[in-house]
């Protein structure tokens, strides 16, 4: 069939493209570009070193390729998102944005005008008849990002690495003598090179007035701080207190205060969620013992759904720090059957938890 692979410029990527060209595919390479960045150091992406690699990739393999324009579409659908939910007091995960709005949305739209059957990309995860599944290498599984990818879009995609660990896409790499089979991963956020957000943030919001008072519960003063949006929930570095240790357990927007506290008021055991992909209907799930992680290879929690008004995942062992605006993946086995993102946490008396 024909296949528009999303080609980063990676090895993962790359590989991807190769061996669905070698089983026989009409393969044609496609770089996104999303945003101004130009330069190349390892351990970031999408420069313009990595669409040069990307197009040697593909004429290696002697396929079709080109360059898409996205620029638009990133900056309002996550660098707007990203800078507006840290403003409203959230913690943002741009690569789920990205993978929902950009990569499995206008990818897949534009690939069916070029008259392609599917999509792939190299994440680390596998699809079958519209439903997701984390890779079988556990290390490398990203299953977690791609929550808020529809089952339509899931039935026309590929993954050709879920069955894979990165040794053997590296191998592959080298067979097929691709210029990528050395190459670095991407580990930060492609368009914060610094890794810093708070600056990122500052710098996209020059006018917003943000600084304030760090408080404890009681409302007791006990600092300031020049910039609520650079404080998230657990957060311990960078506070500049005396006494403690503390933590950071909320941030109030509205009066700009920072709350700190010990560490033991940082567990969560009921998730209200919001903006829901269901991958499995609701009556499938509610009231059965399925599995919850709210952060990128974080633990795996045991949990059980409940609808109604509004979503929620009550915990059946509390985790620590679960955070406004990150998401949570519920698993059913390897299978994700439901994404959400995080409204707010709070905690449950453990007598009152459903076994």
């Amino acid at each position: 069939m024909r296949i528009v692979v999303a080609m980063s410029g990676g090895v993962d990527s790359s590989v991807a493209a190769a061996l669905l060209h070698e089983a026989g595919h009409e393969v044609i390479g496609v770089h996104m570009k999303l945003h101004e960045q130009t330069g190349g150091e390892a351990g970031h992406c999408c420069g313009l070193d990595d669409a040069w690699d990307a197009r040697r990739v593909a004429d290696r393999l002697g396929v079709p390729f080109y360059v898409m324009d996205l620029r638009e579409a990133f900056q309002k659908s996550v660098i707007d998102d990203l800078v507006n939910s840290y403003v409203a007091g959230f913690t943002p995960n741009p690569c789920v944005q990205c993978n929902g709005v950009l990569k499995f949305h206008v990818l897949l739209r534009r690939a069916m005008a070029l008259g392609a059957e599917a999509i792939a990309t190299g994440h680390y995860a596998r699809t079958e008849d519209g439903h997701l599944f984390a890779a079988v290498d556990k290390d490398k599984d990203q299953s977690y990002f791609l929550h808020p990818v529809t089952a339509e879009a899931l039935r026309r995609t590929r993954f050709p690495l879920g069955a894979m660990s990165k040794p053997e896409v590296r191998e592959h790499a080298r067979r097929f003598g691709l210029i990528t089979a050395e190459k670095a991963e991407s580990m930060e956020v492609c368009f914060i090179p610094d890794d810093d957000h708070a600056r990122f943030i500052a710098g996209a919001r020059p006018d917003l007035e943000g600084a304030g008072e760090i408080v404890d519960e009681a409302g007791t003063v006990l600092g300031r701080h020049d910039g609520y949006w650079r404080y998230t929930l657990g957060q311990r570095r960078g506070l500049g207190l005396a006494g403690g240790p503390w933590y950071v357990l909320d941030v109030n927007v509205a009066t700009r205060q920072v709350i700190v506290g010990p560490e033991d008021r940082l567990r969560g055991s009921v998730i209200e969620a919001r903006a829901p992909n269901w991958l499995r209907p609701l009556e499938a799930l509610e009231g059965r013992t399925l599995h919850a992680r709210v952060r990128h290879r974080g633990a795996l929690a045991p949990c059980v759904v409940r609808g109604g008004e509004r979503l929620t995942i009550e915990l059946l062992s509390p985790l620590r720090a679960v955070t406004p605006g990150q998401s949570v993946v519920v698993y059913d086995g390897d299978e994700v059957v439901l994404g959400a993102l995080i409204r707010r946490a709070t905690v449950q008396d453990s007598n009152q938890v459903p076994a």
